[in-house]
């Protein structure tokens, strides 16, 4: 890869992606002087605030090439991209994080393989390519379990749960007839998360970790800090610390993880890795010294990391379609701090903007 020239204030970088992830990392580079290039095929959030923007498919090379000679190095808002953008563009700019973080956290068997690999672990699973596959693995891991596509899935799209008595080519359908695994169920007592940032000298900042209540498989609500022991804590941060110095990664990752057990029983196991921002650190740009999105510019960048310190307990609440209608009475709230993403359409299942709540350090959420 392309080890490029340092970036400094004053410097262009690029982003793949145009939603509000991009959007609130071309404010966060703003703030340390750097403007912003924007790459993607649909207009969105972080055309309102880029310095620069590219309106083209994916696989346009010319466009591509154009972008690349543009900035200092590219990024990306999701994971979904095309394993040839980011080749292509990787031989002529610096890509961060790199594309072999990508790859692996795009394919859910290559990701569940990948942290099994390093000994943390994830639910049982298996690869399913047919029904009669599904069969199979269904008899080994139990029911219910769950069938999720191995590509382009998020917010609960993309996967099905299966029970007793449940058609394996029915359900096998209901996914696409796309390459999956299926999951076993894990009986957690809560889910949480961790938002940590990686240098590229190697250094590493993790922000507390937060527990997360999901509404129809989309983020509803997060707090800060996760109520679960101490212990349980190192135990995510070093394990998020593990993967990050595995991948070579430089820039945020999120890790999600289920907490199964309570107290001192409680163990972890990892569901799956987000290699950018993520919706659960939110929180972090009202709520910390230095915000996720800050971080992952410093760190992609190669400045110093800032400090992940809390201001006091946190409540992220994300606005997801219609709820940000109310926003005059959140902006009415003292102490509310209101985020809204510039999105013109509110349709169902759409994340529209985020509410975060500081309270004092003795005060409960």
């Amino acid at each position: 890869m392309n080890s490029g020239k340092a970036v400094a204030p004053g410097d262009m970088i690029g982003i793949l992606g145009s939603g509000q992830l991009g959007r609130m990392l071309a404010m966060a580079a703003a703030r340390l002087g750097i403007s912003v290039h924007v790459y993607c095929p649909e207009s969105g959030p972080a055309f309102d605030v880029c310095a620069k923007r590219t309106r083209a498919a994916y696989d346009d090379d010319e466009a591509l090439a154009k972008f690349a000679d543009s900035v200092r190095l590219v990024t990306y808002e999701f994971e979904n991209v095309p394993a040839h953008t980011a080749e292509f563009l990787a031989r002529r700019v610096p890509v961060r994080p790199n594309p072999g973080a990508l790859a692996v956290s795009q394919d859910r068997f290559a990701e569940k393989s990948f942290l099994n690999s390093l000994g943390i672990a994830t639910a049982p699973f298996a690869p399913i390519d047919c029904p009669a596959d599904l069969v199979t693995a269904a008899a080994r891991l139990g029911r219910p379990s769950i069938l999720k596509t191995r590509r382009f899935g998020y917010d609960g799209k993309g996967q099905v749960t299966i029970r007793d008595g449940d058609d394996a080519s029915a359900c096998f359908a209901a996914v696409g007839a796309a390459p999956s695994i299926l999951e076993g169920f894990v009986p957690f007592s809560r889910e949480i998360s961790v938002i940590a940032a990686r240098g590229l000298d190697g250094s590493i900042a993790a922000y507390d970790v937060n527990e997360n209540v999901h509404a129809d498989h989309i983020l509803s609500t997060t707090t800060v800090p996760a109520r679960i022991a101490p212990a349980t804590a190192a135990a995510a941060v070093a394990m998020t610390a593990q993967i990050l110095n595995a991948l070579d990664y430089a820039g945020v990752i999120a890790v999600e993880m289920f907490v199964v057990g309570e107290g001192a029983a409680e163990t972890l196991v990892v569901n799956e890795m987000a290699p950018r921002v993520h919706n659960s650190g939110h929180w972090t740009l009202d709520g910390a010294l230095t915000s996720q999105f800050e971080q992952h510019i410093r760190a992609i960048s190669g400045f110093p990391l800032g400090s992940p310190r809390r201001h006091g307990r946190i409540e992220m609440r994300n606005l997801i379609g219609g709820q940000a209608s109310a926003w005059r009475e959140w902006l009415a709230e003292p102490g509310a701090c209101v985020h809204l993403y510039g999105k013109h359409e509110a349709r169902e299942g759409r994340k529209m903007g985020h509410v975060t709540r500081v309270f004092d350090g003795n005060e409960r959420v």
